[in-house]
Formats: structure tokens, sequence, C-alpha cells
């Protein structure tokens, strides 16, 4: 049994109307527990990438595995539910839900995955355990989301991608609205929470500062042969 996370061949991704592709990549794996950092500069299909790795998009050609799992085997509702099992994804903008509560926004994922809730347990005990590892005081966790300052909301953000141990946590720009010392601090506790969780780090980025905090790191451009044809 392979231990790849995520294993990639041959895939070709066009947007309908397109003449060229957006990704045409030959192949590529990721190992289990092995944390990657990808950056690439605006446009380059960073995000278009992360869309058919958790299945919110699925490829013209070509075949991509996440924890062994073709997803062109399931239809778009399979893919939701099994993206909803097994992937915790936090956004460049938090997507934190403005009319729930800061422990229902972190509880969240448990209510659309069983798998998730049963290895949770108690939910609303882990998501204020993990509040509070994550240094949200408990006096704070009934107040909406839109109180908390932008580094408060990050630690929402993780908190609620980590609960229910996902093994694969995707994290897309996360830090483009904090400075160096805030960015540096971040991945620090990024990487503990993930190892802590076993959950496998793939970190999306155009910032090649961040890439220093990672063993493992590509550049998109270096595996999309559609980019490189276009600067040929």
């Amino acid at each position: 049994m392979s231990d790849a996370v995520i294993s990639i061949n041959n895939l070709r991704f066009s947007w309908p109307g397109a003449t060229n592709p957006v990704l045409d990549i030959e192949q590529f794996q990721l190992q289990r527990g092995r944390h990657l950092f990808i950056q690439g500069a605006s446009g380059c299909g960073k995000t278009t990438l992360l869309n058919l790795l958790t299945g919110i998009n699925a490829p013209d050609n070509g075949s991509v595995r996440v924890l062994g799992q073709e997803l062109n085997a399931l239809n778009a509702l399979q893919r939701d539910r099994f993206r909803a099992d097994h992937l915790g994804v936090i956004f460049q903008q938090f997507n934190l839900l403005p009319y729930l509560n800061i422990l229902d926004n972190v509880a969240l994922p448990c209510s659309f995955s069983r798998r998730r809730k049963h290895k949770a347990g108690d939910v609303d005990g882990a998501a204020q355990q993990m509040l509070e590892e994550l240094q949200i005081p408990v006096s704070m966790f009934q107040r909406h989301v839109m109180d908390l300052s932008v580094g408060q909301q990050q630690r929402v953000a993780v908190a609620r991608a980590l609960i229910g141990d996902p093994e694969l946590v995707i994290a897309d720009e996360p830090t483009s609205a904090l400075d160096s010392d805030n960015r540096d601090s971040f991945i620090e506790l990024l990487f503990r929470r993930a190892t802590e969780h076993q959950s496998t780090l793939i970190f999306v980025s155009h910032d090649q500062h961040l890439a220093s905090h990672f063993d493992n790191r590509i550049n998109l451009a270096d595996i999309n042969r559609a980019h490189a044809e276009e600067a040929a």
C-alpha cells in the first residue's frame, strides 16, 4: 500500500471556453507525514490545483488520488463528503461564518462529517480545548468572530481545520494580511498543531520568505507544463 497522500498522474485542467490548459502536470506525489510548501506567482494555477486536490473541481484528463481515493471515481456529492471527512482547509480570508459564535465556527466541520464528529468525541469539549490551546480566552467563546483581531480569527480558522483530526490540511495563502513576525509565528503554530494531530500539511503561497520553514517545497511552474509551454 502506497504511503502517498497525494498522487497526480497526467493531470490536465482547462476552464470552459479556454484555449490552453491552466494545469498540465505529468506526475507528482507527496508522502504521508511530510509538510509541503507550494509557491508560485499569482495566476500560475495554485488555487486551481487546490480546487482539484479538494475535489471542488474535476480534471479534464488524468488522475488525482488523495489518501488513496481516486477523486475522478466520485461524483460531486461524494467528493464533498470526502472533503468533509478527510480534509481541513484554511482559506486566505479564513471564511469564518459571522452569524455563528467562535465555538460553533470551530465545531462546524463535525456537523458535516460523522467521521470527524466521532474522532472528536465530545465536540464542544474538543473545540473548547483546541481554542484554549490556541490562546483564545474562554470568555470569548460565545462572541461572534467579527469581534476578533485578524490574528485571533486566524487561530479560530486553524482550530476549525484541525478539529476531528483530518488526515490532510490545506492552507491557501492564509498569512497574506500579516506582518513578517506574525507570519513566522503562525507557521510555527500550524506546524506544531498539524504534527500533534498527525496531519499532513500543504501550504500554498506566493511569499518565498515562508518557504524557508519547509523542508519540502516546490515552485508550481517547475511541474506545470502548461506554463512552461507559455513561456517557451
